[in-house]
């Protein structure tokens, strides 16, 4: 009988799964801005400010951008796993990408409401 030992941190399907998840949001909202731009009369400051006033712009957009950001993290952290054999050096690497990623989804919410 063949004893199989199961090693690893079981990131598989969750993290496939993420990465499908996200990827459908981002392309759903490409396909939304690309339909709203089309629509607009006129590409002018105006209508472009308008635009950007609606809360529902302001939300998908921001979902779009957590996605990315969660999308990047997946992916990033795979390759780090992967490619990066130190503990260390992996540990350290993934600090500077969450904090660049935390901050990058600060300033998105930050120019998305102007605070």
């Amino acid at each position: 009988m063949v004893k199989r030992e199961v090693v690893g941190a079981h990131y598989g399907l969750r993290d496939w799964l993420a990465q499908r998840i996200t990827a459908v949001a981002m392309a759903v909202y490409t396909f939304m801005i690309l339909a709203v731009l089309v629509s607009l009369p006129q590409l002018d400051y105006w209508y472009w400010k308008a635009l950007w006033e609606l809360p529902l712009m302001r939300y998908s957009t921001l979902l779009c951008l957590l996605s990315l950001y969660l999308h990047a993290w997946i992916g990033v952290r795979n390759i780090f796993m992967d490619y990066i054999k130190d503990p260390g050096l992996r540990l350290t690497l993934y600090v500077i990408v969450i904090v660049a990623l935390v901050w990058y989804a600060a300033w998105s919410v930050q120019i998305l409401w102007g605070l």
